[in-house]
């Protein structure tokens, strides 16, 4: 069986595939006409690309809930507020492709930044306290970048639905927020954290860690785990001293940030009674590797 694949110049070749690779708005909207996309629940994954199993863990369920999946590879340029971590992002476009074939995408949409920010994109962005704490507070301007090209994409891509990973919580939050705000008709998907054999959380940056860098990494979710035996009888802040002190005492790893915070609002809770949902979000810098990740209390 042949299959189109939608190259750069619009002219179409066949290959052995079944998904449809796009450079531009208009061939990513020619595309979804093709597959009838109107009349279909479609599923999308926004991506910066160098995939690995988180990344397949959200397409997988893309496709499995949706009739069309698409997913998008951009590195974002408005949401590092850091030139040399925008420099160092791992791109691994084919091998991000054969992936996705693999897993039954219907389109793959791989934009210039040209093609995304035709102008600058001036738009400021209100999400309240939501991007004040946690990566809004050490990223400034992070989360407004973040919020520009995904309602873009958005509004290019029409989903029904939309998945995201919970590795990147305050994200994930954030997304919810704009989407209430623009008034967007779309579910967003929050999908489990995905974990390597050691407990790290899966992350485009592990690529940039060094075999012993990533061992050392691994003591990010075990201390996190360990600190869970602290609840309830410990109080946030007492954990919250545990475990920047004993990460902290790790060669190669050096904690920005440890906030125990309430799951919905993001705001810092002193007693385990101000919410019910509580969760602990952190970010180590291991080496020159800057890592996320979070757990869990109730």
């Amino acid at each position: 069986i042949y299959f189109l694949v939608l190259q750069k110049s619009c002219s179409f070749a066949l290959l052995k595939q079944t998904m449809i690779v796009v450079n531009k708005i208009s061939e990513l909207r020619e595309a979804l006409k093709s597959l009838n996309a109107e009349n279909k629940v479609v599923g999308f994954v926004p991506t910066m690309g160098a995939l690995h199993q988180g990344h397949a863990a959200l397409v997988r369920q893309s496709v499995k809930e949706n009739e069309i999946s698409v997913v998008s590879i951009f590195v974002n340029p408005t949401q590092f507020n850091n030139k040399e971590d925008l420099r160092l992002y791992p791109k691994t476009p084919q091998a991000d492709l054969d992936l996705l074939r693999d897993i039954g995408v219907d389109i793959a949409f791989m934009p210039e930044v040209e093609e995304m920010y035709p102008e600058p994109d001036t738009r400021e962005f209100d999400f309240g306290n939501l991007d004040k704490v946690m990566e809004g507070k050490y990223r400034p301007g992070h989360f407004n970048g973040v919020a520009q090209i995904v309602s873009k994409l958005f509004v290019f891509v029409e989903p029904n639905r939309a998945y995201f990973g919970e590795k990147d919580f305050q994200q994930l939050a954030i997304i919810r927020q704009m989407v209430k705000q623009l008034s967007m008709p779309i579910e967003i998907v929050g999908v489990p954290i995905v974990r390597e054999d050691s407990g790290l959380a899966m992350s485009s940056r592990n690529e940039r860690l060094s075999s012993q860098e990533r061992k050392t990494a691994a003591n990010i979710y075990k201390t996190l785990c360990e600190s869970k035996n602290l609840y309830p009888q410990s109080k946030p802040g007492e954990i919250i001293n545990q475990v920047v002190d004993t990460i902290n005492k790790i060669d190669g790893l050096s904690v920005e940030y440890f906030e125990i915070a309430d799951g919905n609002t993001l705001q810092s809770v002193s007693e385990w009674s101000d919410s019910e949902y509580v969760v602990g979000c952190i970010t180590i810098f291991c080496g020159e590797v800057r890592l996320i990740d979070n757990i869990k209390y109730k």
